[in-house]
């Protein structure tokens, strides 16, 4: 499976499962660590681990698996590494906290879905959007 694909696939699962403020961003030349990192927000701990397994779920379908999942339990911050995407789910607060977007500010924004609780509209920056 391609690493874009594995990017919309989990993208397309977050919001099926109603996660918050969805980005995306392209780590290419900035790190090893993935090509990128998807970044939603859960409103509650039930919430959190709904869309973890809905991403799960979606990519097992396919004959992905995760290499590593974090935090599922406390369901603050769950961490599913799928190699070349890393996705963090995470509460508002843990978000805002640890700051991953602001941290990795250069690096750009490939999606930004459901900015606001409740806007079904899919608000999209488009696949050629970056951040200044």
């Amino acid at each position: 499976m391609t690493t874009e694909l594995k990017r919309q696939m989990i993208l397309n699962a977050a919001e099926d499962a109603k996660a918050e403020r969805i980005n995306a961003l392209d780590l290419h030349g900035k790190t090893l660590i993935a090509d990128y990192f998807i970044v939603c927000s859960g409103n509650s701990d039930v919430h959190i681990r709904s869309i973890a397994d809905k991403i799960q779920d979606a990519l097992r379908e396919v004959g992905e698996r995760a290499l590593r999942v974090e935090g599922y339990r406390e369901a603050t911050w769950v961490l599913l590494d799928y190699g070349d995407v890393v996705v963090h789910i995470m509460r508002e607060e843990a978000r805002q906290h640890y700051g991953l977007e602001a941290f990795w500010q250069n690096a750009p924004l490939i999606e930004s879905l459901r900015e606001h609780t409740g806007d079904e509209s899919r608000k999209r920056a488009g696949s050629e959007a970056r951040r200044d």
